[in-house]
């Protein structure tokens, strides 16, 4: 993690949700440090309920979490008028073809396998709120 962070003062917020503990702390404290507001929530039906009362910026979910998986979650919030246009980056230990499929089928805006550079989910993230556009590309472990 030798990247340099640029923190960020626009206070963005960035639900993250992800059922394993140090996998979310990770993320979070990584996001807390370069700037950005971070709600989690440890399952799909959590993550619902985040996503209507917090109203995040972007949403970086795994697709392997209980209650609701990722792609379930992901199906209810595009149902959602409030919902259905907040960025999603999917970040999973998953990245079947099956998966990429899902990613493209449910419109998000990107994919990212773990393991992952921390310092590329932040370009990533920059590059999703400085644009308007929607882009999809997929990360893979190297």
């Amino acid at each position: 993690m030798s990247a340099q962070i640029n923190k960020r003062k626009d206070n963005k917020k960035i639900l993250v949700v992800e059922d394993e503990p140090d996998m979310a702390m990770v993320i979070t404290h990584f996001l807390q440090y370069a700037g950005y507001e971070v709600l989690t929530a440890a399952n799909g039906e959590e993550g619902l309920e985040k996503t209507t009362s917090g109203k995040p910026d972007l949403i970086l979910s795994d697709t392997q979490i209980p209650v609701m998986n990722g792609w379930e979650m992901l199906e209810e919030l595009r149902k959602q008028p409030g919902a259905r246009n907040v960025p999603v980056i999917m970040v999973t230990g998953r990245y079947e073809k099956y998966d990429i499929a899902a990613a493209c089928r449910y419109n998000i805006t990107d994919y990212i396998a773990k393991p992952f550079d921390p310092s590329v989910l932040l370009e990533k993230i920059s590059d999703i709120f400085a644009s308007n556009h929607r882009r999809r590309t997929v990360t893979m472990p190297d």
